[in-house]
């Protein structure tokens, strides 16, 4: 059995409660697979950058220029920061997009 595990980007920009999840990722027996947010850094990232973050009905809305942010972001700092962070708790661990080896396929939600 595979247990695949959630979290958002409230708990990714948190370092204090991240720190604590890692640990707790990292003591689970078994293999596992992580799958996190961090709309809150890419939205704050965007600001950043003079863009103004759109979302509608709770979900972002990614324009070309909102791509290029949120695969920073998601794909980038958040990945490495917690595959680091894994690492140090002794959980071998590596950061994946979805784009890598063409793991998830995806379809343009209808606006």
């Amino acid at each position: 059995m595979i247990r695949v595990v959630k979290i958002g980007g409230n708990v990714v920009d948190n370092p204090e409660l991240l720190r604590e999840f890692v640990r707790d990722f990292a003591a689970l027996p078994g293999m596992k697979i992580l799958v996190h947010g961090g709309g809150v850094m890419a939205s704050q990232m965007q600001k950043e950058m003079g863009l103004t973050p759109v979302m509608i009905e709770g979900r972002r809305v990614t324009d070309e220029a909102a791509l290029k942010v949120v695969t920073m972001v998601y794909a980038g700092w958040c990945s490495k920061n917690i595959t680091a962070l894994l690492q140090a708790e002794g959980c071998n661990a590596i950061g994946l997009s979805g784009a890598d080896g063409n793991a998830i396929k995806a379809a343009r939600r209808p606006p």
